[in-house]
C-alpha cells in the first residue's frame, strides 16, 4: 500500500496516486506523509526480510515477475518468494529478493541469503522445474529431496498434449500421481504408457523424464505428502500479492517494489502464526530412521 505512496515522491501525478490509495484505502495522503511512512515501512520491511532464521526442515520457494521502471523504461523483474515450515511445524515467510531474472545466479545468492542468516536443516525443496532454481538448490543443500511442484508438472505434460487426448491423460496422471506408495504410480506409470501407444509420443516422453522427481514426496510419511506435492502454498501467497500488485501495474523503482511485497509478505507472516501447520512428530521419526539406516550402510563400507 505504501509503495503506492511513493509515487508521489518518485514524480508520478498526485491525481493518479490519489486515485489509487482512496481505491485500496479509502483516503489519500499528502507528499510529507508519504515520505515519513516510507522510511518507516522500509523499517519493518528490512527487519523481516533480515531477521535471523533457524531451523526449517521444508523450504517451499516459487517467483514471480513485476514490472518495474527503470531509466525511463519498463522492465521486467523478478520477485523470489521463499517460506518454510520450521522444526515446530509452524509456516513462515523466509524473505524476498527482487532482481533481473529469475536466474541460476540469482537464485544461488537468494540461497545463499537465507543460509548467511542462519537457514538450516533443510530436508526437502518443493518448486517448479526451472533449471536455475534446481541448479542453485542442489550446489546450496546437498542431500536434500527436491519435490518438482505436481501441478506445474501436469500443466507442463498436458501442454505437449493434444486437445482431443487431454481428458485421458489428465485423468491417467492424477491416478499415477494420486498412488500410495512409488512402487504402485510407476506400475500404474507402465500401464498407461501402453494404453495410450503412439497417441501422444511428447507427452508420455514428459512425463517420463519427470516423473521421478515428482513422486520424490513419496519418500515421506503419507501425512506429509498433500502439502508437500506442489507449491501450492506459494501460488496462494502469490495470488494475495498479485492482488495489490494489479492495483499499481507498474512500480516506480525496485525499491518500491521490495516495500510493497515486503510489508505484504510480513503482514501475512505474522498471521501464518497463529496456528501450526503441519506436526512434525512422525517426519522426526522418519529423519531418525534415515539417519540410522545411513550409519549403518557407513559403517557396512568400513
Amino acid at each position: 500500500m505504501l509503495a503506492l505512496m511513493e509515487m508521489v515522491v518518485n514524480g508520478v501525478s498526485s491525481r493518479k496516486v490519489t486515485r489509487i490509495t482512496e481505491e485500496l484505502c479509502g483516503a489519500s495522503f499528502s507528499k510529507s506523509t508519504v515520505s515519513r511512512l516510507c522510511t518507516v515501512l522500509d523499517a519493518r520491511v528490512r527487519a523481516f526480510n533480515e531477521r535471523p532464521l533457524g531451523s526449517f526442515p521444508f523450504l517451499i520457494v516459487d517467483a514471480m515477475y513485476i514490472k518495474v521502471r527503470e531509466n525511463d523504461a519498463v522492465v521486467s523483474k523478478a520477485a523470489l518468494l521463499m517460506s518454510g515450515v520450521n522444526a515446530a511445524g509452524s509456516r513462515e515467510i523466509l524473505g524476498v529478493k527482487v532482481g533481473d531474472s529469475e536466474s541460476s545466479a540469482f537464485w544461488l545468492d537468494a540461497f545463499r541469503w537465507l543460509k548467511d542468516r542462519g537457514l538450516k536443516g533443510v530436508s526437502v525443496i518443493v518448486s517448479d522445474d526451472h533449471n536455475g532454481l534446481t541448479q542453485a538448490a542442489a550446489r546450496c543443500f546437498q542431500g536434500a529431496i527436491w519435490q518438482r511442484c505436481q501441478v506445474h508438472f501436469t500443466r507442463n505434460v498436458l501442454s505437449h498434449t493434444a486437445s482431443r487426448h487431454k481428458k485421458a491423460m489428465a485423468e491417467g496422471l492424477k491416478s499415477i500421481l494420486n498412488a500410495e506408495r512409488a512402487e504402485d504410480a510407476r506400475k500404474r506409470f507402465e500401464t498407461f504408457g501402453e494404453a495410450m501407444g503412439d497417441t501422444a509420443k511428447k507427452a508420455m516422453h514428459c512425463l517420463e523424464a519427470g516423473l521421478e522427481d515428482a513422486l520424490a514426496v513419496m519418500a515421506l510419511p503419507s501425512k506429509y505428502r498433500k502439502r508437500l506435492k506442489s507449491t501450492n502454498m506459494q501460488e496462494r501467497l502469490i495470488q494475495e500479492v498479485r492482488r495489490r500488485e494489479r492495483v499499481i501495474r507498474i512500480f516506480p523503482n525496485e525499491a518500491a517494489a521490495q516495500r510493497l511485497i515486503g510489508a505484504l509478505l510480513a503482514e501475512i507472516h505474522e498471521d501464518w502464526q497463529a496456528r501450526c501447520y503441519l506436526d512434525m512428530t512422525e517426519f522426526n521419526e522418519w529423519k531418525a530412521e534415515q539417519k540410522n539406516k545411513k550409519d549403518k550402510t557407513l559403517v557396512q563400507i568400513k
